[in-house]
């Protein structure tokens, strides 16, 4: 992306002088068009490490006749392991040239790179004081990471986000924020440096055309994006390195507009805010996660405004006869416009109560605390079969002798007949259970209890709805061996077609993580994987293959518009 940006650049200031030729190298694209380029002649090649060495080695790139070598981003290319080709480039053009490194910072690899290929070079400093962007406001929300993307949705509603860019450290975080955002009604695709160049270029060319709203990016990806009319860069994990916390930022507030960066830090990510607050020399102003009611008022307060402006206007066409028969129908003029602003809202309006989370998103907040398993829940579970044998007609009891349609509770057609003599299960660490003597008290308790253990015998019992009906013989319980849990044939097997492939950046990993995240479905669903180049096969259980499908048919994977179907 930035080689592409710099040709552009370098073409305007061309544009009147005729002979200047500018051509971008880059892995990701054609060779042909690359070597059609050299052939005729470029005065200018803008490319990345890889790609120059590889036309240098090739012989089609040929530094003979060089006098000037730009290294833009001189030290994210040392970071990013390409310092022995840099080295070869330099060796390689004529010792008269001019050499310009444009580096945000000087460590020991830049300063080896000057003393070695440079002739008494001049330095030019940029004051840190720049860093503080006055166009571009900026604030922090501290949230909690459980609640950081109900957080990032009411900040887009609230200021009605038309160009913006999310940030995220990881491929799998960019990926998987897309998904959420696109799952929850809004544009957005996803841009990584494991995505092929074309496919990072498309994704580009719509979100500069406005086709997309949101562009969820890494830093790495990030570094070519140029579009002015960013409105808002947010931070949804704040970067490990505070330089980048200045570039990301430096996204939105160009050419002298109104821009914000708003970040969302919370746990170590604090640490993380301090290291920027001493690198900008400034200290991020704090903000509050708006509740429901007020991006309510803001939608409403914008949507007067723009009322205002059309009625200031005189610009509408005018239904009077349709207002008039209203009236004449003895509707009140202000409910017939209320009932106009409704519709026109599209009725989405919250109900009264109806915010969710209002105090989850505040610092220090706590989630409801689950209950410890096996903490309590013996004791309901024991207590409940010991209790006397209720009438059928007894409402409390969940389970009645007749059970309606549908329950999770079933009654037997004829009582059960008894399998097997009484059987006494004994418990560890639970006080003997002495046989019954008389018969109005069935020996039922004893076969429920059984159920919730984890010894063998348990494991064969009867489940506990069945075992409340009465058996036959009072002295007796009934225990039937459960059947073998149900798995699925090998032949039960459904193959789905999808619409990425390998040229899309798609793993074997990167698939089946998608797909057990997008459905819910365990892992033992997804059978099989096959990447193609431009599509991939995905065997899967039968029985769960359509809805599968439908779960994943409007996700979007790798920046894509996701496209499944029954292979």
């Amino acid at each position: 992306e930035l080689a592409v940006q710099v040709s552009e650049e370098v073409h305007k200031l061309a544009c009147f002088k005729p002979g200047i030729r500018a051509l971008p190298v880059y892995g990701g694209q054609s060779y042909e068009r690359q070597f059609a380029g050299l052939k005729a002649g470029a005065n200018i090649v803008i490319g990345t490490p890889g790609r120059v060495m590889d036309h240098m080695q090739r012989g089609t790139l040929r530094l003979d006749q060089i006098h000037t070598v730009i290294l833009d981003e001189a030290d994210e290319m040392l970071d990013m392991g390409f310092r022995d080709d840099i080295e070869a480039l330099l060796k390689g053009v004529p010792d008269g040239r001019q050499t310009v490194l444009f580096s945000a910072t000087i460590p020991r690899g830049i300063e080896d790179l000057i003393a070695r290929y440079t002739k008494k070079p001049e330095r030019l400093h940029i004051e840190a004081s720049s860093l503080n962007v006055p166009t571009i406001e900026q604030v922090v929300f501290e949230v909690d990471r459980r609640w950081k993307f109900e957080a990032l949705t009411r900040l887009l509603d609230l200021h009605d986000v038309t160009l913006g860019i999310v940030f995220a450290n990881t491929q799998r975080d960019v990926i998987e924020l897309a998904d959420h955002l696109v799952g929850s009604g809004y544009s957005a695709e996803c841009i990584h440096g494991g995505m092929p160049q074309a496919a990072r270029e498309r994704v580009m060319n719509r979100f500069r055309g406005g086709n997309i709203r949101l562009l969820v990016a890494t830093d790495v990806a990030a570094r070519g994006i140029d579009v002015d009319d960013v409105q808002v860069v947010f931070n949804f994990e704040l970067p490990y390195d505070p330089e980048d916390y200045v570039h990301r930022i430096g996204r939105t507030g160009r050419a002298g507009r109104h821009g914000m960066a708003m970040s969302l830090a919370g746990g170590r990510e604090l640490f993380l805010l301090r290291d920027i607050e001493r690198l900008t020399r400034q200290r991020l102003r704090r903000g509050k996660i708006p509740s429901h009611g007020e991006i309510e008022d803001a939608r409403l307060d914008q949507y007067r405004r723009e009322i205002r402006g059309t009625l200031q206007a005189g610009d509408f066409r005018h239904y009077d006869h349709l207002v008039e028969a209203l009236l004449e129908e003895g509707f009140d003029s202000l409910d017939v416009a209320n009932a106009v602003i409704h519709h026109s809202l599209g009725r989405s309006r919250p109900a009264e109560g109806a915010e969710k989370k209002p105090k989850t998103l505040n610092p220090g907040a706590t989630a409801p605390v689950a209950p410890v398993a096996g903490a309590a829940a013996p004791v309901p579970a024991a207590a409940r079969p010991v209790v006397p044998a209720r009438r059928p007609d007894a409402a409390p009891d969940r389970r009645p002798a007749a059970p309606a349609p549908g329950t999770p509770f079933r009654k037997a057609a004829t009582p059960p007949k008894p399998s097997a003599p009484a059987v006494h299960v004994p418990i560890p660490g639970a006080p003997a259970v002495p046989a019954p003597i008389a018969p109005p008290a069935p020996p039922a308790p004893v076969a429920a209890v059984a159920a919730a253990t984890a010894s063998p015998v348990a494991e064969t019992a009867t489940p506990a709805p069945q075992a409340q009906s009465a058996p036959a013989d009072p002295a007796a319980v009934a225990i039937k061996k459960a059947g073998p849990k149900p798995k699925p044939v090998e032949g039960e097997v459904t193959r789905l077609w999808m619409s990425v492939g390998e040229e899309d950046g798609i793993t074997v990993q990167t698939a089946r993580e998608f797909i057990l995240g997008t459905t819910g479905e365990p892992e033992s669903t997804v059978l099989g994987v096959d990447i193609r180049p431009r599509h991939t096969f995905v065997d899967v259980a039968a029985m769960r293959a359509a809805a599968m499908v439908a779960q994943m048919k409007r996700a979007t994977l790798a920046g894509r518009r996701l496209k499944v179907k029954v292979a």
